[in-house]
Formats: C-alpha cells, sequence, structure tokens
C-alpha cells in the first residue's frame, strides 16, 4: 500500500509542479508552492485530486488554487478547450462571435473574481481571432442568453454560481440556439479542455482586449432591447399605472436590483422599494446564511421588515445572479405566506394563458400553443392543459432540457407561452429561453395589480386555480450527503430493495403502483419498460407512483450535495378537503423519509431552516 500512496503522491507533486509553471495568478501560486515545499499531501490532494468537471450545467465549484477549483489558470484551460470546440462546430464563429456575462462574486484570497474570470475568456477568445461581446458591468444570468439569440451569436458564457454559498463560482454555458448546452456538447468541451491545458502565448495578457477591435461591448443595446422585448408581455399598462399595490424588491446581494428598477417602469408600474442592506452587489453575502431565496423565510426576514414599514402587501426576491424569483404576500391573518415554485407556477401558467386567450379570440389558435415543466414539478400545468386544449409537455430536470424543448417547438411554428420548474424558475418570455427571474418578477407584479382591481389577493387566485383545475399540493425538500458512496448505496438498495434487481412494492403503508427510473432507463408504466424520457447514468432519478395517486421523486442534485425529493398529491375538481389531502401528503413524505431515505442509518444531514 505505502507504494501506492507514494505513487499516488508522486503524481500529485507532478500535477503541482506543472501548475506552477503555468500560473501566473500570485495568490494561487503562493499557496501551491507553500503546499509543495511542505510536502503537505493531505491539502495537495484537496487542490489536485481530481480537476473540475465540466457538466450540461458547465463548471460549478469553490473559488481557489489547483484543479479542483475555479481560478484564473482554470479559466484560461477551460475557455481554451471551448473555444477549439466552437471552432470545430461553426466555420463562421470568426465573424459571429460570442458573448460573456458576469456577477459580482469575487474571492480575495485567492485573487478571483466572475469580473476577472470573464476577462481571461474574453482575452481567450480575442487572442484567436474571435470577436466578444464582453458586458461592461454585472447583468443578470438571462441577458447572457437573450444576447446569444438577439445578435445571432455562436455560444455565451455566464461566469456566475447563482444561489451558491459565497466562496463559490460557476461558468455556464449556451449555445447558438440560445438555451443551455445538453449532451454530447459537454463532454465534447471536457474533452477538447483536456487536450488544451498549456495556456497559449497571450493567455494572462488580459489588458491587450481593451484596445481590441474584437472586443464590443452589449450593455446599452441589451439593456434597451430586453425592456423592449419584454413589454411584449405587458397587457395591463392602464392597471399598471393607477395600482397602489406596494411591492417590495430584495436582489440578496446580487445583480438584481436596477434591473428590476427598469422593468417595473418598462411596465408602467411605481419602482418597487428595495430592501437598503441587499440592494447592492457584495460577495460577501453580510446579511444571510445562504444567498438562495429558495430556502424560504431566513433569506427574507429584512424585506418582511421593509415590507411592514411601507405597507407593502408583496415581496419579490431574486437569487443573485436574477434568474430565479420567490414571491410572499402578507395574508389578512397578519402572516407572511412565501408561495412555492410550484404554487407561483400554477398562478403564472394561470395568468399567462389567460392574457394569452384575451389576445387570441381564433378558437384554432390553440392547438399550436405550448407550456413546460420538468418531471420534477407541479403537474398544474397539464391539468389547465387538459381541460383547456393548449398542449403540455413535461422535460427531464433543469432548463437546459426546458430551452431546448421549446427552441424546437418555436422552429415548428408553436407558440410556447411558459414554463417553469419547482427550484423557482420561470420562463415568462419567448425572448430568454432559460429561466429569468426579472421578467418574472415585473410580470408577478403585473399579475397581483390586476387582481387588486377584482379585490382578489395572490393566495385567493391561486385557490380559485385549484377549485377550478384540480388541487396539487407538493412538499419538497432534501438531505445533505457529503459521502458519494452512501448515495450510491442508498439508490442500489432501492433497485435491489426485495431481491436483486426489484424495487419496492410499498412505501410503510403506501403501495407501489409504478416506478420511472432514470438512472437506468426502467419504466414500468411503459409496454416494454422502457423510459420515454432521456436517460442519465451519470445522475440519481427515480419516480414512485403510488396507488394514493401521489407521487414523489428522488433524485441528485448536480451543483450541490443533496438527495432531493419531491412529492405531489393530485386530486381531481371539486375534491376539496385539502386538510385530508396534506395530511396524507405528510404521511406519505413521512414514510418515504424513514423506509427509502433511512437517514439514521444512512447518516444524513436533515435541511435546516
Amino acid at each position: 500500500m505505502a507504494a501506492q500512496g507514494s505513487a499516488g503522491d508522486a503524481a500529485l507533486r507532478r500535477e503541482a509542479e506543472q501548475w506552477l509553471q503555468w500560473d501566473q495568478n500570485p495568490k494561487t501560486s503562493a499557496i501551491v508552492k507553500e503546499l509543495v515545499a511542505e510536502g503537505n499531501v493531505e491539502e495537495l490532494q484537496k487542490y489536485f485530486g481530481s480537476r473540475m468537471e465540466f457538466g450540461t450545467a458547465g463548471l460549478r465549484a469553490a473559488m481557489g488554487a489547483g484543479i479542483s477549483h475555479m481560478n484564473d489558470l482554470t479559466i484560461i484551460q477551460t475557455t481554451q478547450g471551448f473555444c477549439r470546440y466552437l471552432e470545430k462546430n461553426f466555420s463562421d464563429l470568426k465573424n459571429r462571435g460570442v458573448v460573456i456575462g458576469f456577477d459580482a462574486r469575487a474571492h480575495l484570497s485567492s485573487g478571483g473574481s466572475s469580473k476577472r474570470f470573464a476577462r481571461l475568456a474574453a482575452n481567450t477568445f480575442i487572442s484567436q481571432g474571435v470577436p466578444v461581446y464582453l458586458f461592461s458591468d454585472v447583468t443578470p444570468t438571462p441577458f447572457v442568453p437573450y444576447t446569444v439569440t438577439h445578435l445571432k451569436l455562436c455560444a455565451g458564457i455566464m461566469v456566475t454560481a447563482s444561489h451558491n454559498p459565497k466562496q463559490d463560482n460557476g461558468y455556464k454555458v449556451y449555445w447558438e440556439n440560445g438555451a443551455q448546452i445538453i449532451s454530447p456538447h459537454d463532454k465534447g468541451i471536457s474533452q477538447a479542455i483536456e487536450e488544451n491545458k498549456e495556456p497559449w502565448p497571450q493567455a494572462w495578457d488580459d489588458k491587450q482586449i481593451d484596445s481590441s477591435a474584437l472586443l464590443h461591448d452589449p450593455y446599452a443595446t441589451i439593456n434597451k432591447e430586453y425592456f423592449k422585448d419584454i413589454q411584449k408581455q405587458c397587457f395591463h399598462r392602464n392597471i399598471n399605472k393607477e395600482t397602489n399595490l406596494k411591492f417590495v424588491h430584495t436582489s440578496v446581494h446580487g445583480v438584481g436590483h436596477k434591473f428590476v428598477q427598469l422593468a417595473f417602469k418598462a411596465f408602467d408600474l411605481r419602482p418597487p422599494f428595495a430592501v437598503p442592506e441587499q440592494k447592492d452587489p457584495d460577495p460577501e453575502f453580510p446579511t444571510v446564511k445562504y444567498p438562495n431565496p429558495e430556502e424560504g423565510k431566513g433569506v427574507l426576514t429584512l424585506s418582511f421588515a421593509l415590507a411592514e414599514k411601507d405597507g407593502a402587501k408583496i415581496i419579490l426576491a431574486n437569487d443573485p445572479d436574477a434568474d430565479r424569483l420567490a414571491v410572499a404576500e402578507k395574508q389578512e391573518s397578519g402572516e407572511w405566506k412565501v408561495f412555492s415554485g410550484n404554487e407561483l407556477g400554477a398562478l403564472l401558467g394561470w395568468w399567462i394563458f389567460t392574457c394569452w386567450k384575451n389576445q387570441n379570440r381564433d378558437a384554432c389558435a390553440i392547438k399550436d400553443v405550448y407550456m413546460l415543466s420538468s418531471t420534477v414539478s407541479s403537474k398544474i400545468l397539464r391539468a389547465i392543459a387538459l381541460k383547456e386544449g393548449f398542449h403540455f409537455e413535461e422535460t427531464l430536470t433543469g432548463f437546459k432540457w426546458m430551452g431546448n424543448r421549446a427552441k424546437q417547438l418555436m422552429d415548428q411554428g408553436k407558440a410556447v407561452l411558459f414554463a417553469f420548474e419547482e427550484a423557482i424558475g420561470y420562463m415568462c418570455c419567448p425572448a430568454v429561453l432559460d429561466k429569468d427571474g426579472v421578467s418574472a418578477a415585473v410580470i408577478t407584479a403585473e399579475m397581483a395589480s390586476f387582481l387588486a382591481t377584482r379585490n382578489l389577493s395572490l393566495s385567493q387566485q391561486l385557490k380559485a386555480v385549484y377549485d377550478e383545475y384540480g388541487f396539487h399540493i407538493t412538499k419538497a425538500s432534501y438531505f445533505i450527503c457529503h459521502d458519494p458512496k452512501v448515495i450510491q448505496q442508498l439508490f442500489d438498495n432501492l433497485r435491489n430493495y426485495d431481491g436483486k434487481d426489484t424495487y419496492p412494492k410499498s412505501c410503510g403503508r403506501f403501495k407501489v403502483s409504478g416506478i420511472r427510473d432514470l438512472t437506468t432507463g426502467y419504466d414500468s408504466s411503459q409496454p416494454d419498460l422502457k423510459a420515454i424520457l432521456p436517460t442519465s447514468k451519470s445522475s440519481q432519478m427515480i419516480t414512485f407512483t403510488f396507488a394514493n395517486g401521489g407521487v414523489a421523486t428522488m433524485r441528485t442534485s448536480g451543483t450541490e450535495p443533496k438527495i432531493k425529493y419531491y412529492s405531489e398529491l393530485c386530486a381531481p375538481p371539486g375534491n376539496s378537503d385539502v386538510e385530508q389531502l396534506k395530511k396524507e401528503l405528510d404521511e406519505l413524505v413521512s414514510a418515504l423519509e424513514k423506509h427509502f431515505f433511512q437517514p439514521e442509518k444512512n447518516n444524513l444531514q436533515r435541511k435546516t431552516e
């Protein structure tokens, strides 16, 4: 074993020494030099044990030294690979070019920041004669896919870690169709990165781009065009001008503030009150434990206080890169209700269809109308589609699937009105083929203003939607697990539950009536037992259907050490015993946790508020 250990140690040392020859960032190279001098194998393993994996979500990791982290050198290497891959795929790359955007993240100890990474990426392309549209200031993530489509570029890069903890950063990639990449592009780019690890001659000289004719700043144009485009979704300008409804907005120390203010202006709504402590970008995210509005009320404490002070009824919260939106509304009881992603998806789906119907009197037009949601999201859109006569499709989890499918449908002349996922992501405007928290915020504000003229709150309208189309009660959460072996074992146990290759027949008192495993491609509901949706061996995902009408999905996260679950109980219209439905779902979820997750046995950490 010692020989094997020392061989591994030597490989680590070689990787670190190679790194030092290439790295010109004084902070990261100083960290590595010190570790090499000390012979600190344990720490070297953390930095050089394995290269960040480039997947369909691009890269996401902590900022710091070494091949396992986001830093100047790994950004240069990634962009060199991406550049070569694009050259192979587009003969006109040097005419069309790419767009690069960034958020406000920064990491003092390693000298990394989103802006620095974006400039190094721009420099890589420009050194190869490729035009780069580099935003001169921070922008929301949806502006990058919007720019790809609007300027007909070959690709887009957004440097952001969205709502991850402050030490993280990411590198998100869009294809020429304006949607996030899907396979096999991730594998092709990954391969090209491996083949282009040595920095090219001008790789570190990012100052040269400032005088280059190939560098363009799309900031002013895109700000003008984007806000012009989203106005196509503004249907009640007169109500917006008159409304007395007050809104609070928080950008949670991210980039959203300025853009949501401009969106309100574009819709003729009075600007929302901004949470002063959180409105300006701050890479330290000082007022929140996690900068993720999906985590619930903890992130909204300052918003609640401001709303109480200013008499606002509705809170709109973006995550730091403004592609997600959380909404809260003050109830008559004085309590605040934070809508789940599924509840807001139901409201926006109802609203966007209602607006479409009012604009389109031609009964035939509905046959070309589509809405999409991901397979772990509520099936409420399916219920609305069935009753109203438009098409509903579900896709795999993530906007990369919905964006690509939406583009296919649009290319066939179909109208994709709306797509959403339960992780508070909404695509309300066909000009952006990704989730967009800016347009979703202002469209929600217009919907609330319209409902106020009918003396209805968002909560009351949500109940009306459920009364008409059937109650859809959902519950989702997650367990944290840092050990991939435990996660693998947990899912292996589910696939070999009562002997080899047998799935569970029940979960506590709940009988299992169907199983779909998108890791292996098995689906018990299909005649040939093969799943229709694409399968992926690299991630875990099993969906259980229960005899009582419940559905539960367990899956791993692509960007965090979590095992997530999503559950839903759907009742036909007319079943109004909501409390009974909730109780039934709570019991199902408890059984799921106890029998399928086995948190004590597997040492899983529960989600904390």
